[in-house]
């Protein structure tokens, strides 16, 4: 049986009176890219927000284990410690520190500097961009630019489950595909991912396994390919 990394169970989020998430379980296995797909306000970064402990104050009801551990009331701190790490929507790169120092605060948990080194020049390798402007101040860069820096940071902690909020929003098609391109390649590693997304054609062709979120509720789950061919999957999402 596959390793769990990730196992949400019932988990309902409601900020004041309205419930934006109504009871969900999914799960994330080792070494899987698994998907959540669905429209502008399913409730998708409210879940991921929810895994990670980053919501503002709201009611958060049923449970959430990551590495085996439950985490409800676990600060977002001891969860990097623990290697999840989050790619926020938006990027959220430190706009005042360099390419190179904001890279170094995504090892700030690490003490071995050679490996740090190594990995920064690894990252350099993957997005030859970012080397070439790495004393640059991050808010100067490209949105584009600014994407590949957050997953760069992101991976900088080694991290065991990686979570990616709509990691295309707002990019050029030319950007989109290398952003995309890179996903497959961190997946192959052997990284594990959860991936929010909208562009469902993209997050499906690189997932192994997807779940389709819509008004709080998961309506459908999967092998990530076989909805590619799915005729509700396809009108409402592919624009098929």
């Amino acid at each position: 049986m596959a390793n769990n990394i990730l196992q949400v169970t019932n988990l309902k989020v409601a900020y004041g009176g309205i419930q934006a998430v109504k009871g969900i379980n999914l799960e994330v296995n080792e070494g899987e890219l698994v998907t959540l797909i669905g429209a502008n306000g399913a409730g998708k970064t409210t879940t991921l927000k929810a895994i990670t402990g980053t919501l503002p104050l709201c009611k958060v009801e049923g449970e959430m284990h990551y590495l085996g551990q439950h985490t409800k009331g676990t600060t977002s701190f001891s969860l990097v410690k623990q290697k999840l790490a989050m790619v926020p929507e938006g990027r959220g790169v430190f706009t005042r520190m360099s390419i190179q120092e904001n890279l170094l605060m995504g090892a700030y948990t690490r003490d071995d500097k050679a490996g740090i080194a190594a990995d920064i020049d690894k990252w350099f390798g993957v997005f030859p961009r970012l080397k070439e402007r790495a004393a640059q101040m991050a808010g100067t860069l490209s949105g584009g630019e600014q994407q590949m820096l957050a997953m760069a940071r992101a991976l900088m902690s080694h991290p065991k489950l990686l979570l990616l909020d709509e990691p295309s929003m707002g990019l050029s098609p030319i950007m989109v595909e290398k952003i995309f391109e890179v996903i497959r390649n961190v997946s192959a590693q052997g990284i594990t991912i959860l991936l929010v997304e909208q562009n469902a054609k993209l997050a499906l062709e690189a997932a192994h396994r997807a779940y389709v979120m819509d008004s709080g509720l998961l309506t459908m789950s999967g092998n990530a390919r076989d909805m590619l061919d799915d005729p509700k999957v396809k009108a409402a999402y592919l624009g098929e």
